[in-house]
C-alpha cells in the first residue's frame, strides 16, 4: 500500500500533479479551488522535481502559458472554477484545435455570472459539449471521491498525451474542499523528449534536429478544404476516444426496475437514495458516469431494456438528462431532479423524486 495521508481533494490534486511528473503549473485563484494553487507554492516542487509553478496575471494568461508548455511537449496543467474556466475558453479551443495535451481542473461553483462560491454541477454543457468556439471535445473525467481526484491527475495526463488532447477533470466545491483519507500515487520521473517522441510522436516543438523537418504548432488554417480534411481527422480521433474509453461504474443494477444516473458529488449521495428507495421493495439502481466525454451511452442504451424509468440526479437545472435520452433514444421515460445555487440534495429528497416523478408520475 501506498502512503496514506487525510487531505482535502483540492491539496490531493496539487500532490498528484507533483508526484506523477507534472513539468508546470499555471493558474490563477478563485474559490473554490484556490488551494491547489496554494498548495503547490506551500510544497515548493520546483526544489524537489523542478516543476515550475506560476500564479498568471489572469485566466487568459493562465491558459495561454499551458498552450506553449504543452507545445514544447510539457505536462502542463492549470485549475480554476466555473467563470475563471469560461475565461479560458478561447484558449482551450487553441489547444484542441493545435491538437496539444493538457489537464485542466475545474471545482465548480454555482452560477450564472458570478454566482456563488458553494458547489454545483451547472458547467456540464460547457465541458462535455465544447465550451469555446468551433467542433472540438476535451475528454472530461468526474471523481466522486477524494482518491479519485488524486487518480485522475495521471490518468488524465496519460489520456491527454495518448490522444493529444485537453483532458478536464470535473469536480465541484463538495470534493474540493472535503477530506478524506487518500493512498497518494507513486513518484514519477519527468519525461524527457527523447521519451515522448518514443511514445507519442515527434511533434513537440523541442527545436529542429538534422534528421527531421521542424515542427510547427498552430490552430489556424486558411484553406477551406485542407481545415475540412483536419477537422475530419479530428472526428476521427473522438471517435475512437468513444470507442475506447467509456468510463462508469454499476451500483445495484444487476435487477434495477428502475435507475438513477449522477456523477461526481450527486452520485455519492444517490448510493444512500438507492437504499432507501430499496427498503421501500423499489428496486432501483445507480450508473455513475466516470467519463461525461465519451459518455456511457451503450451501457445506459443496455441497461434501459429492463427498466421502467430512470431520474437523473444533478446539482443543475438539468443538463446530462439530454444525453441520458439521447442514450436510451427516448424509449423510457427519463426525468430529472436538482438543486440550484450551491444548495445540496439530501437522499431522502432524491428517493421522494424517484418516487413521484417515475414510479407515480
Amino acid at each position: 500500500m501506498g502512503e496514506l495521508r487525510l487531505m482535502k481533494g483540492n491539496e490531493v490534486i496539487a500532490e498528484a500533479a507533483i508526484r506523477c511528473g507534472c513539468d508546470g503549473y499555471f493558474g490563477y485563484p478563485i474559490t473554490p479551488q484556490s488551494e491547489i494553487m496554494e498548495t503547490l507554492m506551500a510544497r515548493k516542487p520546483w526544489e524537489e522535481t523542478g516543476m515550475v509553478v506560476l500564479q498568471a496575471e489572469s485566466e487568459v494568461a493562465a491558459i495561454n502559458m499551458v498552450y506553449g508548455g504543452a507545445a514544447c511537449g510539457k505536462k502542463v496543467m492549470t485549475s480554476s472554477s466555473s467563470p475563471g474556466i469560461s475565461l479560458k475558453q478561447e484558449g482551450i479551443s487553441y489547444i484542441a484545435g493545435a491538437q496539444l495535451p493538457c489537464l485542466i481542473v475545474n471545482i465548480v461553483r454555482g452560477g450564472p455570472g458570478l454566482g456563488t462560491i458553494q458547489p454545483s454541477q451547472s458547467d456540464y454543457f460547457q465541458s462535455v459539449k465544447g465550451g469555446g468556439h468551433g467542433d472540438y471535445r476535451m475528454i472530461v473525467l468526474a471523481p466522486n471521491s477524494v482518491q479519485e481526484m488524486n487518480d485522475f491527475v495521471d490518468l488524465g495526463f496519460e489520456l491527454a498525451f495518448k490522444y493529444r488532447n485537453p483532458v478536464l477533470i470535473l469536480s465541484d466545491g463538495i470534493i474540493g474542499q472535503m477530506m478524506e483519507k487518500v493512498e497518494l500515487s507513486e513518484y514519477k520521473p519527468r519525461m524527457t523528449d527523447k521519451y515522448i517522441e518514443e511514445n507519442y510522436g515527434s511533434w513537440a516543438t523541442t527545436g529542429k534536429p538534422k534528421d527531421r523537418k521542424r515542427n510547427i504548432t498552430t490552430s489556424l488554417e486558411l484553406v477551406a478544404s485542407r481545415q475540412e480534411e483536419f477537422n475530419n481527422k479530428l472526428q476521427a480521433k473522438y471517435q475512437t476516444i468513444k470507442n475506447e474509453e467509456v468510463r462508469c461504474e454499476h451500483y445495484k443494477t444487476n435487477d434495477a426496475e428502475y435507475l438513477i444516473v449522477a456523477y461526481g458529488s450527486s452520485s455519492r449521495i444517490c448510493q444512500k437514495s438507492v437504499e432507501i428507495a430499496r427498503s421501500k421493495g423499489i428496486k432501483v439502481g445507480l450508473l455513475r458516469p466516470i467519463t461525461l466525454f465519451p459518455f456511457p451511452n451503450q451501457e445506459l442504451l443496455e441497461l434501459s431494456k429492463q427498466l421502467k424509468g430512470i431520474l437523473t440526479v444533478e446539482m443543475s437545472g438539468g443538463q446530462m438528462v439530454e444525453d441520458v435520452k439521447l442514450a436510451v433514444e427516448c424509449k423510457i421515460k427519463v426525468e430529472h431532479f436538482g438543486r440550484f445555487g450551491g444548495m445540496v440534495p439530501n437522499p431522502e429528497e432524491i428517493a421522494t423524486a424517484l418516487e413521484q416523478k417515475i414510479i407515480g408520475g
